[in-house]
């Protein structure tokens, strides 16, 4: 008789997931993407170089601009662009990606463990997956594009199905409601029926 493995294994558990997850990254063609992303992008270059442009006038004009105020201003208008310039978020069939300056996250959406909200400043949707991937975008941009968020959604009901995702069911519920209540909105003023006011 061979030997027996252990029962979580065989059951095909918690770990046997992990592995999977490590043995294959999210990856594939890219199904969804935020569509508004071009359009802050612009608008934070926009605004860095202003400011620089507007420092280095003003400079000029009193007389004062040599190189090393010339640098100075420019990397003040740098750090602005790097300031504003929102993530890149993409989704294929199976997973998410959170692209900023420093790199790309990814996580499996059909093995989500725990997705939460995170409160402050600015509000935050941290998602987290059986391989340890970990990534945190703006609930708005789920909002604003409806296909990220049902590549989203459906991993995530996966992820409930196969057991793994026992953390995160009010959040997605919460984000869900206020997502149909934009679309139903949207699609209502694309028909040219009156608001609640009556205007």
């Amino acid at each position: 008789m061979g030997r027996r493995q252990p029962s979580r294994v065989r059951a095909g558990g918690h770990d046997a997931h992990t592995r999977r997850a490590r043995a294959h990254p999210p990856g594939g063609r890219v199904l969804a993407h935020d569509r508004t992303w071009r359009r802050e992008a612009r608008a934070a270059w926009y605004c860095g170089t202003a400011l620089a442009g507007v420092l280095v006038l003003a400079d000029l004009g009193r007389g004062g601009l040599d190189v090393p105020r010339g640098a100075c201003w420019a990397g003040l208008g740098a750090l602005l662009v790097a300031v504003l310039l929102p993530h890149r978020v993409t989704a294929g069939d199976g997973w998410l990606a959170v692209r900023g300056l420093l790199g790309e996250k990814r996580v499996r959406t059909d093995l989500l463990t725990q997705v939460r909200r995170a409160d402050g400043m600015t509000p935050r949707l941290v998602l987290r997956d059986a391989g340890g991937g970990r990534v945190e975008l703006d609930p708005q941009v789920l909002v604003a594009n409806p296909l990220l968020w049902h590549r989203l959604d459906a991993g995530a009901r996966r992820s409930r199905e196969s057991g793994l995702l026992r953390e995160g069911g009010a959040a997605l519920a919460e984000l869900a409601e206020r997502i149909d209540g934009e679309g139903a909105r949207r699609l209502l003023d694309g028909c040219g029926f009156p608001g609640p006011s009556g205007e």
